[in-house]
């Protein structure tokens, strides 16, 4: 029987950043022809998007007030490799697509496969209250994987990698009068051939664990006013202590007077604390008696900044994350205490939108699901998600590692290596290495002032890690450093372990082997020098009807390589206790610090998730898991001196999701 979960309206803790709105003003003239598509599996909120999707302001860390929301019907047609020398300026393309949706979705309303080489085109109006003088900045959340950009016939600017925000300063491309219009071209190879990109589980042919790939524009456009002088980049870490380091950026390398103001927690319009810097260099200042921010109590404080004529909103939650020795094993710190970090193999991944959430109520489900019943943390597996996305988990309080999106597991030697058995190799040439970097770089500068991320991880089970012309992880482990020197960094998630980064992070199915005096093959022995996460553990699966799997019939398939399949609900849920039971003993006699439960939804031809990938069912036994992971924090409290915490759950919740019942 299928179930419909209630569509609930849930009110996240007030972060109460300045009102900003924004309208679609996409060209109507596109939007005749989308349709959406009926894909191998829809979502409550799928037939709820309509064609003005995502109209939240999309950057929550640095808001501006003029700005107008670009998403909706845009026009599409396939493409070739070389057609930027010849842009398709003032005709109307093939097809209609709904923007922000990936080109191999439903929601996008093409729903195509092998999106190589692809052009989009709409067209736009600049309000006429925006201040004359002002610059008109379009900005990008994320496109995958290269965009070439033309405004009104001319190019306008490029950004290479698929989950990095961009912008452009198009004033000088702009109309004075009338329509303005706006061509992309999007190059998107996944894995095809000998290509080596950051990519994460992408591929061209999906197979059990690795996904339907995502083209294309998939987070939103958006075009704003900022004065000639504007920032672009505000990074703020603030700790325990009330210490507050800030850096503005701004367009020109010039150096001009600065700022802010932090507001009250609870009192938005009032001042706690002004302070002033110049722009371009690092400043410090200090807060009287901060709240702290933590998964039990996740304060955040909002933040007006000036920088000449420019003036964001941003905000900020106070917190240290650090490693320290209690009772002689290494511990992860949140504000000076040992905090079990216990969470879910977050995938993020939706089958009407595939990397795009259908909305953002759907979304923040996931997220309130986890939070009520008790997880502290989840693990961003080799994805980065919306602005809005770190943002809800920083009004929720929940912990997030943050994963690096992975290279290939392997690419083809070509032509094959003699008398080699395997025809592949870690990476395929020094450039793949080098862009690996250069990407890493920008996710920890686009990220590092969230307050939820409390740590980086670089690779995941050696996928893509170089072993034979170096060991890059430690190298990598200290630029992360240099860039970020607040947070914790988990080099090596799995195995291909040297010794780098701050744990030793093991990966076993079903059972956990965490910080403990036995493990098995492909990891390592626990090295008592680091903090011991159980980085994946559980996976244990169960079968549901079609109406509620990813109706693909080579997934289906697929499922019985799930690590373990359980008959039924009721033992589904047995075997979560037992294996939680391991792993609460493992805290009481071990060194076990954290751990990863795969994971918080099934994907495609996975069936192990807390939830069913349609998010319409609901498997665990709430009360169960509740109990059991209020033991996890126990038994970690026993061995730290702390008093117990109860995470709270997240408030009117429980009325919006499935109990464990078909």
């Amino acid at each position: 029987m299928r179930f419909l979960a209630p569509l609930v309206t849930f009110l996240l803790p007030t972060v109460a950043l300045a009102a900003v709105t924004g309208s679609s003003n996409t060209d109507k003239r596109a939007t005749a022809g989308y349709v959406l598509k009926k894909g191998p599996l829809d979502t409550p909120w799928t037939e709820k998007v309509g064609t003005d999707p995502w109209p939240e302001y999309p950057r929550p860390q640095l808001q501006r007030s003029d700005w107008l929301n670009l998403n909706g019907v845009w026009q599409y047609q396939n493409a070739t490799a070389n057609e930027t020398n010849s842009p398709p300026f003032g005709t109307d393309l093939k097809q209609s697509v709904l923007v922000p949706y990936c080109l191999e979705s439903a929601l996008s309303g093409v729903m195509g496969s092998r999106m190589i080489w692809s052009w989009y085109r709409t067209t736009f109006d600049v309000p006429s209250n925006w201040t004359r003088n002002n610059r008109v900045i379009l900005n990008f959340g994320a496109v995958d994987y290269e965009a070439t950009v033309f405004v009104n016939g001319r190019k306008a600017g490029f950004n290479r990698g698929g989950y990095w925000a961009f912008n452009i300063d198009i004033t000088d491309f702009l109309h004075s009068q009338g329509k303005n219009e706006l061509l992309v071209f999007v190059y998107d190879p996944t894995d095809m051939g000998n290509i080596q990109i950051p990519l994460g589980k992408q591929v061209l042919e999906p197979s059990h664990i690795f996904y339907t790939p995502c083209s294309g524009i998939w987070q939103t456009v958006w075009i704003e006013s900022a004065p000639r002088n504007h920032v672009t980049q505000l990074d703020v870490s603030a700790d325990m202590h009330g210490e507050v380091n800030v850096t503005v950026h701004i367009t020109g390398n010039v150096s001009i007077p600065v700022e802010i103001v932090i507001h009250e927690a609870n009192s938005p319009d009032s001042i706690k604390h002004t302070a002033t810097g110049t722009t371009g260099a690092a400043f410090q200042f200090s807060v009287a008696k901060p709240d702290l921010w933590s998964p039990s109590s996740p304060t955040l404080y909002n933040i007006t900044v000036k920088a000449g004529s420019d003036k964001v909103q941003s905000y900020t939650g106070f917190r240290t994350i650090s490693r320290g020795v209690i009772d002689g094993v290494k511990r992860p710190l949140l504000n000076g205490e040992f905090v079990f970090l216990f969470g879910t193999l977050d995938q993020g991944y939706w089958p009407d939108g595939l990397y795009t959430p259908p909305s953002r109520e759907a979304m923040i489900y996931d997220l309130k699901a986890l939070k009520n019943v008790g997880y502290n943390m989840l693990r961003k597996h080799i994805k980065v998600e919306t602005a809005l996305f770190y943002q809800a988990c920083d009004q929720l309080g929940l912990m997030v590692i943050q994963d690096m999106p992975s290279l290939r597991p392997s690419v083809p030697v070509s032509p094959p290596t003699p008398g080699c058995n395997v025809d592949s190799v870690p990476v395929g040439n020094v450039s793949a290495q080098n862009e690996f970097d250069r990407q890493l770089a920008i996710l920890i500068e686009q990220h590092k002032s969230y307050p939820s991320i409390v740590t980086w991880i670089i690779y995941n089970e050696g996928w893509g890690q170089e072993t034979k012309r170096e060991y890059p992880e430690f190298r990598l482990t200290s630029m992360i450093r240099s860039l970020d020197p607040t947070r914790l960094v988990d080099s090596v998630t799995g195995w291909n372990d040297h010794g780098a980064g701050d744990f030793h992070d093991n990966h076993h199915y079903s059972s956990p082997q965490c910080g403990t005096p036995f493990y098995s093959i492909a990891s390592t022995p626990y090295d008592p020098s680091r903090i011991a996460i159980q980085g994946e553990f559980g996976g244990i699966g169960h079968n549901l009807t079609i109406a509620n799997m990813w109706n693909v019939q080579k997934s289906i398939n697929q499922i019985n390589n799930t690590y373990e399949i359980d008959a039924d609900l009721t033992i589904w849920n047995r075997r979560a206790h037992s294996i939680l039971g391991e792993l609460q003993e493992q805290i009481e006699l071990y060194a076990c610090s954290g751990a990863v439960w795969t994971q918080t939804t099934d994907v495609e031809g996975e069936v192990n998730g807390m939830l069913s990938y349609d998010r319409r069912i609901n498997r665990m036994d709430l009360d169960m898991w509740r109990s059991d992971i209020q033991g996890l924090y126990d038994a970690a409290a026993a061995r730290s001196g702390n008093s117990t915490t109860k995470v709270p759950r997240a408030e009117g919740l429980a009325m919006g999701l499935m109990s464990g019942v078909e």
